[in-house]
């Protein structure tokens, strides 16, 4: 059976769009892209809470081939950067490929053709030979499991789903968590409100951002000599790797990057008990660095509260503190990150009837090189487990990765008809080894409890090295580590 297209891509946020436009760049034209909502953005659409930006700079968060010098600030908030990307989508007339409201539910590998069948949630169905699934790991915000939220009689937010009708102006409001989109919200809305309670498990290592408006004059420079903002781009990205190796041992690297941290937090925060309770007692980089300005000046407000003693449960008109405390609020914002991976929004099923989701829940969330499974040919994740970083932009991953796919569908579309490609299962186990083992001499694994790691203490989301190493890494595709899938049916 002739599959409708070569290739198919899941999600239209900066992965996808990587993909596409290198799709493109290669000559290849038989794809289709499928957005589960009505717009294109992914993260960049979801998330609209105050204060939402990058937590890297723009020059840098920003696809290579595609570069705008006209970022308003060193980072850009959230609307500039969904607007650049839809931007980007018009200029190369991406709106053709792509499929809005398309949510893909079901993937599964037909055997006997060689090729994938997509389902969408209204059961439309798709056969690709190419599956890239461009989904990333920020989708479905988690709730903490706290009792009586069902019985709040004000407005729940999460910062992941915000709901802009809700006024905030002048009220009661409680912020659950002090990590990245945390401190963006409790920055942006500690003026407005009446009184703004901080509920903080964990404090987080805080470094200075050194946001500003991008001036006229840089604007027009970087439009004019295009080869001064690829030399500031690569100025930063050699930064970032050299400020990056703190987190592999690099004692001097660590202890000076920490005392600047704890300098910032003693200028920055007044009251000595308040600055105390926001100084961490875990190694630096363990959980993810956040990076703002105006975060730690916050608690020197009078209406501004850290809350440290955790919460007991949710009541009808506020938060129960485990200490026996009740406060009253009008609005809570939880401000607690995402799932990982929603085992139960799709099903993805495999060779041999193997399905993805649950092979990952029950053994392990494992991949190669951040992009490929065992088990299911002919499919390229994109930021895959084990590809992301917290020192460098994440799109230099999605790039990287997309340097290997198109090998990849090179050397696939040198075979014949719709023979398939499926990773030897005893590359991926060795690569794995091989990657926590990197781990062992790493801030990721000097005890701290972070959402990095699994059940099992094995940490399925970093990339244990600098960028330069992924870069290198996903640089070279390996014929030898696959073996050929010969169909019954070739096209």
């Amino acid at each position: 059976m002739k599959p409708d297209f070569q290739t198919g891509i899941i999600g239209a946020g900066f992965g996808g769009i990587i993909a596409a436009l290198r799709l493109l760049e290669s000559g290849r034209t038989s794809f289709v892209i499928f957005e589960r909502a009505g717009e294109i953005g992914g993260t960049w659409r979801d998330n609209t809470y105050p204060g939402c930006a990058c937590d890297i700079p723009s020059i840098l968060y920003s696809i290579q081939s595609e570069p705008n010098p006209d970022w308003s600030r060193r980072y850009s908030p959230q609307p500039e950067i969904l607007a650049y990307l839809k931007n980007v989508c018009a200029k190369h007339q991406l709106d053709q490929y792509i499929r809005l409201d398309s949510e893909i539910i079901r993937f599964e590998y037909l055997e006997q053709d060689g090729i994938w069948e997509l389902t969408d949630r209204k059961g439309r169905r798709t056969t690709v030979r190419m599956i890239i699934p461009a989904l990333g790991p920020f989708q479905s915000p988690k709730f903490p499991d706290i009792a009586g939220m069902a019985d709040f009689q004000g407005k729940i937010l999460h910062s992941a789903k915000w709901d802009s009708s809700i006024e905030l102006k002048g009220k009661r409001v409680a912020v659950v968590g002090t990590g990245a989109s945390a401190i963006q919200i409790v920055a942006a809305i500690a003026r407005e409100v009446a009184q703004l309670t901080v509920f903080q498990r964990t404090p987080s290592w805080v470094s200075d951002r050194f946001d500003a408006e991008s001036s006229a004059g840089l604007k027009t420079a970087y439009r004019r000599f295009p080869i001064l903002q690829r030399l500031a781009r690569q100025a930063l990205f050699r930064f970032l790797e050299y400020r990056g190796r703190l987190f592999f041992g690099n004692r001097f690297r660590y202890w000076l990057f920490k005392k600047l941290c704890l300098k910032k937090l003693a200028r920055e925060v007044t009251d000595p008990e308040i600055r105390r309770r926001l100084t961490p007692d875990y190694a630096m980089g363990c959980k993810r660095i956040v990076f703002s300005d105006d975060f730690l000046p916050t608690f020197n407000r009078h209406n501004v509260l850290l809350e440290t003693t955790g919460i007991d449960r949710i009541t009808p008109g506020g938060v129960l503190t485990k200490e026996g405390v009740e406060r009253d609020f009008e609005v809570i914002i939880f401000a607690t990150g995402f799932e990982i991976i929603d085992f139960d929004r799709m099903k993805f099923f495999g060779r041999n009837e193997r399905e993805l989701y649950s092979e990952w829940k029950e053994s392990g969330i494992t991949a190669y090189k951040g992009t490929v499974v065992s088990g299911f040919p002919n499919c390229c994740l994109l930021l895959g487990p084990n590809s992301g970083f917290g020192h460098n932009s994440i799109l230099l991953a999605l790039e990287a990765q997309m340097n290997y796919v198109i090998q990849y569908l090179d050397f696939l579309e040198q075979q014949p008809g719709n023979t398939a490609l499926d990773l030897k299962p005893g590359v991926q186990t060795r690569y794995n080894q091989a990657l926590q083992q990197k781990f062992n001499n790493t801030v990721w694994n000097t005890g701290c409890k972070s959402w990095y790691l699994d059940e099992k203490g094995n940490n399925p989301v970093i990339y244990p090295g600098l960028m330069v190493d992924f870069q290198q890494e996903t640089r070279v595709f390996n014929p030898d580590d696959y073996e050929f899938l010969p169909v019954a049916m070739p096209f």
